[in-house]
């Protein structure tokens, strides 16, 4: 027996666009600071009985509703659960340290803050790319910046974090050149966003910071593998 064919045109269904309505579901409209020392739990494959903690550095609320917590990773600020790395490590959840509690998604207290905080700063949409959010660094952070494959690298301080209207976020670094009082706080003219001078930018913890400017022989030859893996594999 035949199927009965429907009189109405068939739907072309634009992939790409639906993609792009996914993707802005998912992009950040408001951030908020982590005052409290919650951290994100990770662990790594080759001792995956073994759990590490990392400071959280911020909250971000997605368009979609859901709150993240947002820690400097690699080469961005990153949500936690997209950490899923069988070498550098894994999302665990988030853990509270005085309590010992670890939790599966942000704390309802965050979730609060930041609704209301977007609802109350409630920007209209343009098209041009505009400034949201601007906000301090808490955590000590640092980025190796890398202008060329043969050019030395550069650790600089991490002074704050903007986030922008498409979701984007930047580290603010300092050009040197430009410093004209102490400390340098966000919204000082010597500031300048990583990526919009920098090839590449890797951000580390201060513990990992102190190592690098101490030389120490491992993290240096560890940071050459992260930067130059091909070279280094060559050079070997």
């Amino acid at each position: 027996m035949g199927m009965t064919m429907s009189p109405r045109p068939a739907r072309v269904i634009d992939l790409e666009t639906m993609r792009q309505k996914q993707l802005a579901k998912r992009r950040l409209i408001r951030l908020s600071p982590e005052l409290d020392g919650l951290e994100m739990v990770y662990r790594l494959a080759s001792d995956p009985d073994s759990f590490y903690g990392m400071p959280i550095l911020a909250w971000g609320l997605r368009e979609d509703g859901e709150v993240v917590g947002l820690v400097p990773w690699m080469e961005a600020l990153t949500p936690c659960h997209y950490i899923d790395d069988s070498e550098h490590g894994s999302f665990v959840g988030y853990r509270d340290p005085e309590t010992e509690e670890l939790m599966e998604t942000a704390p309802p207290h965050k979730a609060y803050e930041l609704e209301h905080a977007a609802a109350y700063f409630d920007y209209e949409e343009t098209r041009d790319i505009t400034l949201i959010q601007q906000l301090p660094d808490t955590l000590g952070t640092h980025a190796l910046c890398v202008d060329d494959d043969r050019g030395p690298w550069q650790l600089k301080q991490v002074f704050g974090w903007r986030l922008y209207s498409d979701g984007n976020t930047e580290a603010l670094l300092a050009d040197e050149k430009l410093i004209e009082s102490t400390p340098v706080l966000p919204g000082d003219p010597c500031l300048y966003p990583g990526h919009s001078r920098h090839r590449m930018v890797y951000f580390f913890q201060r513990s990992i910071a102190s190592r690098i400017r101490e030389q120490d022989p491992g993290t240096l030859e560890a940071l050459a593998l992260m930067v130059a893996p091909e070279e280094s594999a060559t050079s070997g």
